[in-house]
């Protein structure tokens, strides 16, 4: 697995820090507000993917736009998904990792909501004896369709871990 430099990850934690600062973490029912967490989400990740694809001197340009396109998206998929929606997502996510051939889709649905999405491994492979995939997540709000791309790997308790 690759080891994150704090160079790194400073500029998507000042970010979200930011965000933290300005967006209530709990609704009115005192609930977890889902807009906030989406985008502190977004901005972790695409300021990691942004990392990954910067090099040199554009390092930080990179991580600075990856976190900032990543908490815009965030931010849209957090304002419309509700627990129920992100545990279905979430069991799909594991069940397609463990059982699904690469390139097969599995799909998730809530009838309570509407919002459905599947989720397709499209790579397989082994880092340091330990087995990873890749895989495309489709989550489908509203007619608006949301595309992501991420890798997991199996972690020793046979539990799939997110990496990116």
């Amino acid at each position: 697995m690759n080891k994150f430099s704090l160079k790194t990850v400073t500029t998507p934690v000042i970010l979200s820090l930011a965000v933290l600062g300005c967006v209530p973490s709990t609704n009115q029912a005192g609930k977890i507000n889902k807009t906030h967490l989406g985008t502190v989400g977004g901005v972790i990740a695409g300021g990691l993917l942004g990392s990954h694809i910067g090099g040199g001197a554009g390092n930080a340009a990179a991580i600075t736009v990856g976190a900032l396109a990543g908490g815009v998206m965030g931010h849209s998929i957090g304002a419309q998904l509700d627990h129920a929606d992100i545990e279905a997502m979430n069991r799909t996510q594991q069940k397609a990792l463990e059982y699904a051939k690469t390139g097969q889709r599995v799909s998730w649905k809530n009838p309570d909501t509407g919002v459905s999405g599947y989720v397709v491994p499209t790579r397989t492979y082994v880092v340091q004896d330990q087995n990873c995939r890749e895989y495309t997540q489709i989550v489908k709000i509203g007619g608006k369709t949301q595309q992501a791309f991420g890798r997991a790997c199996r972690r020793d308790d046979g539990a799939w871990e997110i990496i990116q």
